[in-house]
């Protein structure tokens, strides 16, 4: 059986035809899921799942124009990448901007709806007429989609109010004060103790792809080192330390899943690898009248002279961060650095993640040397050349088009091992464990194709390798804009000018390479929270703004 969950979601609840759910009629004369929702939902076991499925919306993906924002410019948004267009106002972030009026990537509102659903199916699923095995399922998944919306919500904007009940016009205790940040972790924790209980470790046919036992631990293990870091555990609480450990160990052991042992790049275009834990994904049909419901990873990530729109890119300094393939920083001495061949020798991941020039990809070098194909003086569409000389290769399918009209069909990872082992070892250094936290980084770093010499750091030394390889591991995937903040280091990372690559080609083919600065950055300690958006504190007179907005 395939250990990979690999979400299917049901965009367009009209047209999802569901064990006995005519779709004769055009979705769009059809009786809307609002309309079902309170009278003919909860009659109707069929109606709950089909509503159940378009709550997994909540959960982050790659798709642009949704309530939720795509998980994409978090990239950009931090010191790893850029945002060329500027898509969910990521350069807000980079350039210190944002103010409880002038938001980027909030989630406030949306969450808060998908969290009144969530508590709208719990006070109504134990009338739900239906096989009773199928309602424990679904009360699991929604405890974890509710339990993943307070997790987001708490580790971008602290402690929050905790609803756990549907309010009707009738109520006039709406106006809640926020939950500590404590109390929001707590009841995220216990929350996916009942997921973890009432989920399955898998599925098979059509369900493959639903949360199942393992995402919830996975989330668990997220949220609780999120927990025990410096930007919310300043007192250093090994308990807190302990708890972290011990929710990503009870994943490992539990045995379902195992580092890919195929090319690493596979990873992120193979939909039924065993490294996954949780995914999303849609199909790579476009629907122009719901040209909202985006999913054109390819496109947004491909260089202009394959007709991509380099909307996100590598910035040089993660670019730097890659190793040489003799596990030294190319500041090191005795690396083996080359800056005339800056590319040569490097962590065999850096091949698989960045396009850089030369990168062979489609058929012929990747071009970003003035004037090449790929280049700002490009004569192919030129307006979409990435300014910083580099583009994503990570995540980039080369047996799809890049055709804005066909979209593509790569799964989000939202959960995979590698994470779980890189939790695993910073809770472990947490708890002065060093010898198992060197271990789980080396399971990373030793996988095949990847055989980057074992780090032997100890100290301080062993946490700044442990929080280097999850920004080399885990790039592009949405970790590193919060990372930083909840180890408190981003006012270092985050206000240094983002630099990227010139290269000059002579004409005897000689290059030579120049990094000029493409943004000044800012940061400030305000930003290592979201602030509380406006319009939520003008409704409810109880909350309390962040500090420093």
């Amino acid at each position: 059986m395939k250990k990979h969950i690999n979400i299917l979601l049901y965009v367009f609840l009209g047209i999802v035809a569901l064990n006995g759910i005519s779709c004769k009629k055009d979705f769009l004369n059809r009786k809307s899921l609002n309309a079902y929702s309170e009278s003919d939902v909860w009659t109707n076991i069929n109606l709950v799942q089909t509503f159940v499925n378009s709550k997994y919306r909540a959960l982050p993906s790659i798709e642009r124009g949704r309530a939720i924002p795509s998980a994409v410019p978090l990239s950009g948004a931090s010191s790893e990448g850029y945002a060329q267009f500027n898509y969910e106002s990521a350069k807000k972030w980079n350039l210190g901007e944002v103010t409880p009026d002038n938001l980027s990537m909030d989630v406030w509102q949306p969450y808060y709806d998908f969290i009144r659903s969530c508590n709208t199916f719990f006070e109504n699923i134990d009338a739900v007429e239906g096989d009773p095995g199928i309602k424990k399922r679904l009360t699991g998944e929604m405890t974890f989609i509710r339990a993943w919306c307070y997790f987001d919500l708490t580790r971008r904007y602290g402690g929050v109010p905790l609803i756990t009940k549907v309010y009707s016009l009738a109520d006039t205790d709406y106006m809640v004060p926020r939950n500590t940040y404590e109390e929001c972790i707590r009841f995220v924790a216990d929350e996916l103790d009942k997921a973890i209980a009432d989920l399955p470790l898998s599925y098979t046919g059509n369900d493959i792809g639903r949360i199942t036992k393992g995402a919830a631990m996975a989330l668990k293990s997220r949220a609780l080192l999120y927990a025990a870091s410096p930007l919310n555990n300043p007192t250093n609480d090994q308990a807190k330390w302990k708890a972290a450990s011990d929710a990503a160990e009870e994943l490992i052991n539990l045995g379902v899943y195992s580092l890919y042992q195929g090319e690493y790049g596979q990873i992120f275009l193979e939909k039924f690898n065993p490294e996954i834990i949780l995914s999303y994904n849609v199909n790579n049909t476009r629907n122009d009248f719901f040209d909202r419901f985006e999913h054109r990873l390819n496109v947004y990530i491909g260089p202009n002279g394959y007709h991509g729109w380099s909307a996100y890119a590598p910035s040089q300094h993660l670019v730097d961060q890659f190793e040489m393939k003799n596990g030294r920083m190319i500041s090191e001495p005795g690396s083996g650095y080359d800056p005339a061949n800056p590319y040569d020798n490097r962590d065999p991941r850096f091949y698989a993640d960045i396009l850089f020039n030369g990168a062979p990809f489609r058929g012929r070098p990747y071009e970003s040397f003035v004037g090449g194909y790929d280049s700002p003086q490009s004569s192919i569409e030129n307006w979409n050349a990435s300014v910083v000389g580099y583009n994503w290769r990570k995540y980039a399918d080369e047996s799809q088009p890049i055709d804005e009209n066909l979209g593509s069909n790569q799964s989000w990872i939202i959960f995979r091992l590698a994470e779980i082992y890189l939790n695993y070892a910073e809770a472990q250094y947490g708890l002065g464990n060093e010898v198992n936290a060197r271990k789980y980084v080396n399971f990373v770093r030793d996988r095949p194709s990847v055989e980057m010499p074992e780090i032997t750091a100890s100290g301080s030394d062993l946490l700044k390798a442990i929080q280097h390889e999850r920004e080399i591991e885990l790039c592009f995937e949405g970790h590193r804009f919060f990372d930083v903040r909840r180890w408190k280091i981003a006012m270092d990372t985050e206000a240094k000018p983002l630099l990227g690559v010139h290269i000059e080609k002579a004409i005897g083919g000689a290059l030579t390479y120049s990094y000029p600065q493409i943004q000044g950055r800012k940061f400030s300690e305000a930003h290592y929270l979201f602030p509380i958006p406006t319009y939520e504190m003008n409704k409810n007179t109880k909350l309390t703004q962040n500090p420093g907005y």
